[in-house]
């Protein structure tokens, strides 16, 4: 009966021992993450108290210096370079000379190492479509935006959509781009992007894929998914990226995102200029690298900061599912490292977002690692990354 006695007795106190110690613990580890305070209060940590090697890590930042891009600092000029074999390639949207090869290594939230110029403002490219595509998952999620395979017609009260063709198009479709949308955008019709083959005389008459059969790297379709977003939230992107995310995160108030001169239109009675995704003919998201460090941040942390989840976890696993169409690409501008084919130093979970220039963040949660590097040569992010994975110690 003594045993029976203190058996009980015995339980509570080894419970309440669990439960001081593992309950405390799993508290500290969740609020143990290190987020950056606002503007520049970012703290910084040697190598060696994250885990990394002090000489390797120098190693990479020496490897990414010395891989900047040879393509011209005026921008103006690269761009028509890029694309002059494109029939509609005039300018017409603000472009800037650059700055030098630039970067960030930031591990467990600390910034380990930089180089060239963190804090200037440039032209960020293609990096601007994983904005776009993050103000429009905040539309999803305050319900402007009921379903994701809805039709973008049943949102625009404009002529966009009417065709037959482009009355399929879903929000889906436009975040992957695979619409396969047949129209002209600011004076820029899609045909005319990055046209196919050498026979101009068959550019406008390409033959139109059912819309999710295919992707193609489309900036006029890009632009198509700004201006929808755009009648669904009924005021500037910009001001919806900076009040729902840009402030949240502790961002500097230098990026800008701009439109084109001629991409303004009338929402309400207020004339509202249509930002564009990418800086193909001018415009995108001009930014500096320190600003795309904390958006590369937050999509490390799943859109989570501190106590507040910027956008949802669902999106976050919605952005990182590749489809058919192409297995490297979730939503834009959602880079996969799907079978390890784009970055073979990498883990398969790190993903990238990536504009011209090369303008990179890579975001690798396996490491809890942030790579930031602009102006490098395209072909040399691997040797990169190789670099930065091989200085991790623990």
């Amino acid at each position: 009966m003594n045993i029976r006695k203190n058996h009980r007795p015995n339980c509570m106190l080894w419970l309440l021992i669990l439960c001081s110690v593992f309950i405390p613990y799993k508290i500290h580890a969740q609020s143990s993450v290190y987020y950056p305070g606002p503007a520049d209060a970012w703290a910084h940590r040697s190598p060696h108290m994250v885990g990394m090697n002090p000489a390797l890590v120098k190693e990479a930042v020496d490897f990414a210096i010395a891989s900047e891009t040879q393509q011209p600092r005026e921008l103006a000029l690269q761009i028509a370079l890029s694309f002059s074999r494109e029939p509609y390639n005039d300018i017409i949207g603000p472009t800037k000379t650059r700055g030098p090869a630039t970067g960030l290594i930031i591990r467990h939230g600390y910034i380990v190492a930089e180089w060239g110029d963190p804090k200037r403002v440039d032209m960020t490219f293609s990096v601007t479509k994983s904005f776009l595509s993050t103000v429009t998952g905040l539309a999803l999620e305050e319900g402007l935006i009921r379903n994701l395979h809805d039709p973008v017609k049943e949102y625009m009260p404009t002529d966009h959509f009417d065709s037959e063709h482009n009355a399929k198009i879903t929000w889906d479709h436009l975040l992957r781009q695979t619409s396969s949308w047949d129209g002209t955008l600011w004076d820029k019709p899609a045909w005319g992007d990055r046209p196919p083959g050498n026979d101009r005389w068959a550019w406008p008459n390409q033959p139109l894929d059912e819309p999710g059969a295919k992707f193609k790297y489309n900036d006029v379709r890009v632009n198509l998914l700004a201006l929808a977003a755009l009648h669904v939230w009924r005021k500037p992107l910009p001001v919806v990226l900076k009040e729902k995310v840009m402030d949240p995160i502790g961002a500097s108030n230098t990026w800008r995102w701009h439109g084109y001169r001629n991409s303004w239109v009338t929402i309400d009675g207020q004339r509202i200029q249509s930002v564009s995704g990418g800086g193909h003919w001018g415009g995108g998201m001009f930014i500096s690298a320190y600003d795309q460090a904390r958006f590369g941040y937050l999509t490390l942390r799943r859109g989570r900061w501190k106590d507040q989840q910027i956008f949802s976890e669902n999106w976050y696993d919605l952005a990182t599912t590749p489809t058919e169409a192409n297995r490297g690409y979730g939503f834009m501008n959602w880079f996969l490292n799907t079978d390890r084919k784009a970055l073979p130093s990498a883990p398969e979970s790190a993903f990238r977002h990536v504009g011209a220039g090369s303008n990179i963040i890579y975001v690798d949660p396996e490491h809890d690692l942030i790579v930031v590097t602009r102006w490098i040569q395209g072909n040399k992010l691997d040797g990169l990354v190789q670099r930065v994975i091989a200085a991790i110690e623990k």
